[in-house]
């Protein structure tokens, strides 16, 4: 069974009105690693995960989920 992680950090930014590279600057990584991440090309760090979860105060279920691919 092969598991993949998903995200909705794309959806969660754009619902709050924020755009990658103000939460880029805020987070203090790369507009490139945000879209690589939103679309699924790169599997944030345990660190960048849990900046995440701070970030935009929401719990790690609420951002990731693993899914078969």
């Amino acid at each position: 069974m092969d598991l993949k992680v998903k995200n909705r950090i794309k959806e969660i930014r754009l619902a709050k009105g924020i755009s990658q590279i103000q939460m880029a600057e805020d987070l203090q990584i790369t507009r490139q690693t945000i879209n690589a991440v939103e679309n699924h090309k790169y599997n944030p760090s345990l660190e960048l995960a849990l900046k995440l979860i701070k970030y935009f105060d929401i719990t790690l279920d609420e951002i990731f989920t693993l899914e078969e691919e």
